[in-house]
């Protein structure tokens, strides 16, 4: 019997003794046992990496110290796993590249969005590479990765009492040697502390910079702040440990097995009924909206048109991804059914461009905003992945999950550093008129059919990436950049009021841009009100600049 151990108990007399199965205790995998041996250094360095996360992250999630954290964390599992006596894999240079990209991003940005999103990225990716030095992913496709992840995540609690069974082995083994180093180490906090405080009233003293931080460092030091960085430290501590000990077991399973034995005609019938559906479809997106040579239905504008239909399409798109991934991976293969899988793919591809075009149209007509950009990103996105999926269609030996894994990350690391806050109020902002002046389009303008822009409650609601563009718009409808360093909160209506006065005591009229620009300053002001060396963050920093500058009139 596997894992089972056969103990005889002895009867009592007249009786025949009975046999009773004892589970065995699974025996640790060698980098358990490695672990077990380097408690010294796991469990000192990872508390050390989670007082680096609590220093880093304290109020602060896009700061300029979320690079140093990223890089921290690279550097505990490059130390990690050589104490556990394993090389990093050839690949990994591209997991830890596009986690580095996505940390400066994330400090470069102040889109709350885009920080959301890149933090995803990093979980992912660091999940991934760790799965990668522990197993052989070679064969690995999404759902496996996805289960492994998630496996990985949730099984890992289960290990909760691994660190102090590890250290209370380790003291026992080393108990005179390491006692001796704990009273030492203990007798040095005390003799620290209070030269500590002097170094640090002498330092504060001598440099402005230095003070100023001190202060606001002891301002935040109350017990709700203690609190907060306590947690921070036992999660990831033990985060990072149990994680750690979890993927030494090896608990995962590693082999893949091929699972096509599915009837391809199944397969066949219902992506070949879908595919004539679809060529049906793209015939007409050819004629209509690419060619435009056949009338449109009665009382429909190209605009109108346009803005029908490009989220079901959307949809429509990644379903088809789903279903060719599913018929390739659970069905034999098949000549015809690579022949239709191919035909749906290409049919995939006029979905995807009838849904960029009339997303573009949309625009033309409605000019930008987040989401509208994100669609676009997602269908550049879906296209090359559909294209790795017809070459995956002829090639079996074509790694299709690596070269996803590539094209989402380079394809997202240009939509994080693009920022499109930016983007969004400098194309708005271009075809917004003030009351009372002439809007002229030139011949070739983009956006020569539509309105000119007036949805300024959404420029109100950009982050501070859009500062640079919109902050000079301000300063040049008369807005007072001065009233950044007053109070806002409250009734803003007041302080539009008061500062929409001319020197003559005539008021601005401005309609809709009236009072926009207050909003915008009032979030910004919330954003950056904390900013300091430790919080720094390069679009925030360009937003204080384009302040500064305009009230002082440079």
């Amino acid at each position: 019997m596997e894992n089972t151990d056969v103990n005889q108990e002895i009867g009592t007399a007249g009786t025949a003794p009975r046999y009773v199965a004892v589970p065995l205790k699974k025996e640790d995998t060698e980098y358990t046992k490695r672990m077990k041996q380097n408690f010294g250094f796991f469990g000192p360095v990872t508390f050390l990496y989670a007082c680096l996360y609590a220093f880093c992250m304290f109020h602060n999630g896009s700061g300029v110290t979320f690079p140093f954290f990223m890089a921290g964390s690279l550097l505990f599992l490059c130390f990690s796993l050589s104490k556990l006596e394993i090389s990093l894999k050839k690949g990994s240079a591209f997991y830890m590249v596009g986690m580095m990209l996505l940390a400066v991003s994330t400090f470069c940005t102040d889109d709350g969005r885009i920080i959301a999103y890149n933090k995803t990225g990093i979980f992912l990716l660091m999940m991934s590479l760790l799965l990668k030095q522990f197993f052989d992913t070679s064969r690995w496709q999404l759902g496996k990765y996805l289960a492994a992840i998630c496996e990985l995540v949730f099984a890992s609690i289960g290990e909760l009492g691994r660190p102090f069974a590890d250290m209370a082995a380790y003291f026992k083994n080393h108990k005179d040697k390491q006692l001796g180093k704990v009273w030492y180490g203990v007798l040095g906090v005390v003799i620290a502390m209070p030269l500590l405080l002097v170094v640090l009233l002498l330092l504060s003293s001598a440099d402005a910079v230095f003070r100023e931080m001190t202060r606001t460092f002891l301002e935040n030091l109350n017990l709700a702040n203690i609190f907060n960085v306590i947690v921070r430290i036992v999660f990831l501590y033990f985060a990072s440990y149990l994680l750690t000990a979890y993927l030494c077991k090896r608990s995962i399973k590693e082999e893949v097995t091929d699972k096509r034995k599915g009837e391809p005609v199944l397969a066949i019938t219902i992506t070949g009924m879908l595919s004539v559906l679809y060529l049906l479809f793209s015939g007409i997106q050819i004629v209509y909206l690419f060619l435009g040579q056949m009338q449109l239905p009665e009382g429909y504008t190209y605009a109108e048109y346009a803005r029908e239909g490009f989220f079901q399409l959307l949809a429509v798109s990644i379903l088809n991804l789903i279903i060719v991934l599913v018929a390739m991976s659970l069905f034999k293969e098949s000549k015809v059914l690579k022949l239709v899988l191919t035909v749906m793919s290409f049919c995939t591809f006029i979905m995807i461009a009838s849904s960029a075009l009339r997303m573009i149209i949309y625009i033309r007509y409605y000019y930008m905003t987040f989401l509208r950009i994100l669609v676009l990103w997602a269908l550049v996105l879906l296209f090359f992945l559909f294209l790795g999926v017809v070459i995956s269609i002829f090639s079996g030996k074509f790694g299709l999950f690596r070269y996803s894994v590539a094209v989402v990350t380079v394809l997202y690391l240009l939509l994080s550093f693009s920022h499109p806050d930016y983007i969004i109020a400098a194309v708005n902002v271009a075809n917004a008129s003030s009351e009372g002046t002439d809007f002229v389009r030139g011949e070739d303008d983009f956006f020569q059919n539509s309105e000119p822009y007036r949805d300024f409650s959404y420029l109100s609601r950009l982050s501070a990436d859009a500062a640079p563009v919109l902050i000079p718009y301000m300063a040049g409808l008369g807005y007072d950049i001065d009233v950044f360093a007053e109070e806002i909160g409250g009734d803003r209506s007041i302080v539009v009021a008061e500062t929409e006065k001319r020197n003559d005591g005539e008021r601005i009229s401005r309609s809709k841009q009236s009072g926009f620009g207050y909003y915008y300053l009032d979030s910004l002001k919330e954003s950056t009100e904390n900013f300091s060396l430790r919080t720094f963050n390069v679009s925030r920093y360009m937003a204080l600049k384009q302040i500064a500058k305009y009230k002082t009139g440079l």
